[in-house]
C-alpha cells in the first residue's frame, strides 16, 4: 500500500504520518513510498490506539483543570469579571480574555447552542464563567426613568409647591406593615370594629385596603398592606403614600426576614413610625426579647433609652388600642408641618387598587393626597383622558360627593382600569388631555406587567436563553390588578439558568375559552387567583388536556409553580476524584478485562468507579472497577496504604507498575431554591 493512501485513510498529512511512525514502533525509512500490507493494518491499529490515548489524556487534563478551577472559585481566589444583564457570546469571550472557540465549547457542554452574536443572560454566563475559572459579578446598570417616576415627581412637585397660605391640616395617612400572620389586619379590624379579615383567604391580606377611622374627633387614614414576602412591591407602594408607619411585630415570633425588609423600606422612605408589639396576650410572648431584637437592627426602644416608640398591644383582646391611637396622634402632631394639603386645588392622588367589575366596569380605589375630588370631575392620567367621576364610595360602601385630602375612595367612571400606583390628576383644562388609546401595547395596566429579566433580553434581540432553559409556560388570571402585579413580581424572582417561567397569557377576570385555547397552543398550565373557571370552560380544558389550577391564597399558587419547575430541572453531572493506586501484581484475565493486585497510594478506591490507566505519566486507557477484594472479603472501598485486588473491566492491558486513578461522574438532582417558597 502506498504511504500516501494510508495517510488518506487515516486523514492525516503524509509527512505527519512519516514523522509519527517511529514513535509507534515502525521504522520504514524517510523515503519509503510503499508499506507492506501486513504492516499497514498494524499501523492503522496503532494509530487508533495513539489517538485514543491522546483523547483520554486530554480528557483527564480537562477534568483535573475543571476541578482546580472550581476550587479556586469556591475559595474566592479566582479572577473577577463584570458582566451585564445580557451579553453576546463574542463580548463574553472578550470579557474572559479567552478564545471564542473555547467559550462556545463550554456553552455547548452546558447545553447552550448560541452563535457569536446571540445573547445569553447573566445567570447562564455566570455559570459558564465559573466553569472556566472566573467569578462573575453583575454590572449595576442605571435604570431608566420610567413613566411612573415622572408621575411621582409630578405628585411631589404639587405636594411641595403649594403656598403656605393655602395649606391646611389633613388626616395623617398611616401604613400598617409587618411580617405575614403577625396580626396587621386584625389590628386594623379591632380599630375599625369591622370584620375585614374574614374576607381574606387563609387570613392573609391579598390586596391593599385603605380605610378611615376617627379618634377624639380627628380622622386617621389607614393603609393595610400584605405581609407575605410576595407583596414587596405593594408594601413599598404603601410606604410612598403614607405619613406614618406602624411596624407590627408579633411578641411570640419576633423579627422575621420580611420584618427586616419592612424596616429597610421605612428607613428608605424616611417615615416616622411606631412599633406595635402584637399578641402580648399569648403565654409565650416575650416583650424584652423583642426590644433586644429591635436594638440589633438599630431601633432602640424608648424603654431602653432610645427614640423608637413601642406600644405593646393585643389586637385579639383589644389591649392598648387606644394607647396606640394616642401615640399616632402624638406623632402626627410632631409631624404636622408635613401633614398639610391644599383642599381648594384640583385633586391629585395615587391608585391603591384597580380592577374591572362585571357590573360597574373599571373601578379603582384612589387615595386623594391633595386637592378635593368631586363627582363629575374629569380624570387625567399620563396626559390622557381616563374618564369622569360618575360615583364615589367610601371603604364601607357609602356614597359621597366630595373627597377632601387623605380620603380613600372607590371611583366609578374610568374608561379603562389604571395601574396600581398610577398618579391620577384632575386637570385644570380637560381639553388639553389627549384621547385614550385602548390598545394592547399601551404601557400601563395588565400589558405592562412582564418579567423584567425576560424583557431585558427581548429588548436587545433574540436570546439563546430559549435554547439553554427549559421553559414552563403559564397563563395567569387574577381578580384585580394588584394581585396580578404581585403574582408577576413573585414569578420574576424565579431566576434559574436551567428552568424558567414563560408568561404566555395574563389578564383579569374568570378563565375564558380564549385562555384555554392559548394554553393548549403553548402547552401551558392556567393558574387562576381568586377567579373561577366555569363548568363549560373546565369541560373544554379537559378535552384539550389543559391543566387549570385555582387558588385563593397567593403563596400556594407560587409554590405550585415552583413544584412544576422542580420536575423540569435537568440533573447535574458531578465529577469527583477518588484516589490512585499502583499495580503490584497481575492475577488473571477475565472475559471483560483482568484482575490485578494494587496498593492504594492516596484517597480511596471504590467499586463502580471509572479507572484511568497511566503508564510513565501518560494515560493509555480507561475502564471500570467492577469489584474490590481485601483479603478474602469483597469490599466497597479500600483506603490509602492498604492493598487489595481490583477487578478491572476494559480493553486496556494493565502491566505491573501502572498507576490507576479512580474518579466518579454521577448525575445529581439539582435543587430549585426560590425565596418565598417553602
Amino acid at each position: 500500500m502506498n504511504i500516501s493512501e494510508l495517510a488518506r485513510r487515516l486523514r492525516v498529512p503524509t509527512e505527519e504520518l512519516r514523522s509519527k511512525l517511529p514513535e509507534l514502533g515502525f521504522d520504514i525509512g524517510n523515503k519509503a513510498i510503499k508499506i507492506p500490507d501486513r504492516d499497514a493494518g498494524r499501523i492503522m491499529n496503532a494509530w487508533q490506539e495513539m489517538k485514543k490515548r491522546q483523547y483520554l489524556q486530554k480528557k483527564m487534563e480537562d477534568q483535573k483543570a475543571r476541578l482546580e478551577r472550581k476550587e479556586k472559585v469556591k475559595s474566592g481566589d479566582a479572577e473577577k469579571i463584570l458582566i451585564p444583564a445580557t451579553i453576546s457570546v463574542r463580548d463574553f469571550a472578550t470579557a474572559l480574555n479567552l478564545p471564542i472557540a473555547k467559550v462556545m465549547q463550554e456553552l455547548m457542554r452546558s447545553g447552550i447552542l448560541a452563535s457569536l452574536n446571540e445573547r445569553i443572560d447573566f445567570d447562564s454566563a455566570s455559570i459558564i464563567a465559573e466553569d472556566l475559572g472566573f467569578i462573575a459579578e453583575k454590572v449595576d446598570e442605571k435604570a431608566d426613568t420610567s413613566t411612573t417616576d415622572v408621575q411621582v415627581d409630578r405628585l411631589a412637585d404639587v405636594m411641595h409647591g403649594e403656598s403656605a397660605d393655602t395649606l391646611v391640616a389633613r388626616a395623617p395617612v398611616i401604613v400598617v406593615m409587618g411580617h405575614v400572620d403577625h396580626g396587621k389586619t386584625l389590628l386594623l379590624d379591632t380599630i375599625r370594629k369591622t370584620r375585614v379579615i374574614d374576607t381574606e383567604a387563609g387570613g392573609i391580606t391579598q390586596h391593599i385596603g385603605a380605610y378611615q377611622v376617627v379618634k377624639d374627633g380627628r380622622a386617621l387614614t389607614f393603609i393595610d398592606t400584605p405581609g407575605h414576602e410576595a407583596f414587596t412591591v405593594m408594601r413599598s407602594r404603601g410606604a410612598k403614600v403614607a405619613d406614618i408607619a406602624i411596624l407590627v411585630v408579633a411578641a411570640d415570633d419576633g423579627i422575621q426576614p420580611q420584618t427586616r425588609e419592612v424596616i429597610d423600606i421605612i428607613k428608605a422612605s424616611q417615615l416616622p413610625f411606631i412599633v406595635a408589639i402584637n399578641k402580648i396576650d399569648k403565654p409565650e410572648a416575650n416583650i424584652e426579647r423583642i426590644y433586644g431584637q429591635l436594638g440589633e437592627v438599630g431601633l432602640v426602644p424608648e424603654e431602653w433609652g432610645g427614640k423608637t416608640i413601642c406600644v405593646p398591644v393585643s389586637a385579639k383582646a383589644g389591649l392598648n388600642i387606644d394607647k396606640l391611637l394616642d401615640m399616632l396622634l402624638l406623632v402626627a402632631d410632631l409631624e404636622k408641618a408635613k401633614i398639610m394639603a391644599n383642599p381648594d386645588r384640583p385633586a391629585i392622588g395615587t391608585v391603591i387598587e384597580s380592577h374591572v367589575d362585571k357590573g360597574q366596569g373599571p373601578v379603582a380605589t384612589v387615595l386623594v393626597q391633595t386637592g378635593t375630588l368631586r363627582v363629575g370631575d374629569v380624570i387625567g392620567l399620563r396626559g390622557s383622558l381616563y374618564g369622569k367621576v360618575r360615583a364615589m364610595k367610601t371603604f364601607d360602601g357609602k356614597d359621597i360627593k366630595v373627597a377632601p385630602p387623605s380620603t380613600p375612595v372607590k371611583i366609578l367612571g374610568f374608561k379603562e382600569a389604571p395601574s396600581v400606583g398610577d398618579i391620577l390628576e384632575v386637570p385644570v383644562d380637560a381639553a388639553l388631555l389627549g384621547k385614550l388609546r385602548l390598545q394592547p401595547t399601551r404601557k400601563s395596566g395588565v400589558g405592562e406587567l412582564t418579567l423584567k429579566h425576560s424583557h431585558s433580553i427581548e429588548e436587545e434581540g433574540e436570546s439563546a436563553e430559549g435554547q439553554s432553559k427549559v421553559k414552563f409556560n403559564v397563563v395567569v388570571k387574577a381578580d384585580v390588578l394588584g394581585s396580578l402585579e404581585a403574582l408577576m413580581g413573585m414569578l420574576e424572582k424565579i431566576d434559574n439558568p436551567y428552568v424558567g417561567v414563560e408568561i404566555v397569557g395574563k389578564g383579569l377576570g374568570n378563565v375564558t375559552d380564549a385562555d384555554v385555547m392559548s394554553a393548549d397552543a403553548a402547552k401551558a398550565v392556567i393558574f387562576g387567583f381568586n377567579v373561577k373557571a366555569p363548568a363549560q370552560i373546565m369541560e373544554l380544558a379537559r378535552s384539550k388536556n389543559v391543566i387549570v389550577e385555582e387558588y385563593q391564597v397567593i403563596y400556594r399558587l407560587f409554590e405550585s409553580v415552583v413544584n412544576h419547575l422542580k420536575k423540569l430541572l435537568p440533573d447535574e453531572k458531578i465529577y469527583s476524584e477518588l484516589g490512585s493506586a499502583e499495580v503490584l501484581a497481575l492475577f488473571k484475565k477475565t472475559d471483560k478485562g483482568q484482575i490485578v493486585g494494587c496498593r492504594v497510594k492516596k484517597g480511596k478506591l471504590m467499586s463502580g468507579a471509572t479507572v484511568r490507566v497511566l503508564r510513565n505519566g501518560q494515560m493509555i486507557g480507561e475502564g471500570k472497577s467492577d469489584a474490590l477484594q481485601s483479603g478474602k472479603s469483597t469490599v466497597s472501598d479500600v483506603l490509602a496504604g492498604q492493598e487489595c485486588g481490583l477487578s478491572f473491566v476494559g480493553k486496556t492491558k494493565i502491566e505491573v507498575g501502572d498507576i490507576l486513578e479512580l474518579y466518579k461522574e454521577e448525575l445529581q438532582a439539582r435543587t430549585l431554591a426560590v425565596e418565598g417558597s417553602r
